[in-house]
């Protein structure tokens, strides 16, 4: 396993600077197309849905058109849906879950509810495989006012008009081994921290907002998803990513605070999902399916309550 002292970039102690930002920059190739990934299907979805470009990134000689998918019979009179996924674009399941639940369910909540799907948040990370965008910084540590990064201040600015009426927000992610191999060590070299090593849990879970937690909507999204994949269990000290585990599956985050996507709104319903793509005993599909799962309990939860 990688620790503090070991890795590649900087001195152990010390916080990066430019030069070790350049140095880790120039480590990171393109390992697949947000093109032929991305939108490619957005495209296929037009004649069903709208799709709104929200935004552009540029990381020269890159740049990535940020597209989003929107009911097309928009109604002021119903309340509003978010789904976001692929904030952090190495979260595969994320991006992939979002499209496949546009593809698949989006248009049989007309007239229900207005959605709004932003499926890769964070394309050049996407592409990279990576938690971070260029300049080796997180976007969901950064939807807050004068945002360091791009990616937020983007969906930030989309999300604006109907922050005050979204009814539920559904964040997709994923915790990867390299959470713990690869990320969590970088983050430590990069903020002169010693890396400490902690446990990745073996299943699907959810993290609620502890401003205002919302016990029975989680429920409702962990026993749905629960009839695709499994669920994390706590750990020994009865705890998942060194929180602790409030109800089967769920933690709780100050979502706002932490500067989370999931905590971009006012949404009385908001969770961001965690998929475990490295378990044995899950396929690719299977926590694609999750995803849909986990958007799709969310939605009629809230309608119904």
């Amino acid at each position: 396993m990688t620790n503090h002292a070991s890795y590649p970039i900087g001195t152990p102690g010390v916080a990066w600077g430019p030069a070790e930002v350049a140095a880790w920059l120039a480590r990171q190739t393109r390992q697949r197309s947000y093109q032929a990934d991305v939108l490619a299907t957005i495209d296929r979805l037009r004649p069903h849905l709208d799709v709104v470009q929200y935004g552009q990134l540029d990381y020269p000689p890159d740049s990535y058109p940020l597209f989003a998918i929107r009911s097309r019979n928009w109604r002021d009179d119903l309340p509003c849906a978010l789904v976001t996924g692929g904030v952090h674009g190495y979260e595969t399941s994320g991006v992939h879950g979002a499209l496949k639940f546009a593809a698949q369910h989006a248009p049989g909540y007309e007239g229900r509810i207005n959605l709004l799907i932003a499926p890769c948040v964070s394309p050049w990370a996407y592409e990279r495989i990576h938690r971070w965008n260029a300049h080796a910084i997180d976007p969901n540590r950064s939807f807050r006012e004068d945002s360091p990064a791009q990616e937020s201040a983007a969906l930030m600015r989309l999300v604006a008009p109907i922050r005050d009426r979204v009814l539920v927000h559904v964040d997709l992610h994923e915790t990867t081994d390299t959470d713990e191999s690869e990320f969590r060590p970088a983050l430590a070299a990069r903020d002169g921290v010693a890396f400490e090593p902690g446990e990745i849990p073996d299943g699907f879970y959810l993290v609620d907002d502890s401003a205002s937690p919302q016990p029975d909507f989680q429920q409702a999204v962990i026993a749905a998803v629960a009839r695709v994949t499994h669920i994390a269990p706590a750990d020994a000290r009865g705890e998942i990513i060194g929180s602790p585990v409030m109800a089967p599956g769920v933690i709780h985050y100050p979502l706002e605070q932490l500067g989370l996507c999931a905590g971009i709104t006012r949404a009385r319903y908001k969770t961001t999902t965690e998929v475990y793509p490295d378990s044995p005993k899950a396929t690719a599909e299977q926590c694609n399916e999750a995803q849909v799962a986990a958007v799709r309990a969310a939605i009629e939860f809230a309608l119904g309550a």
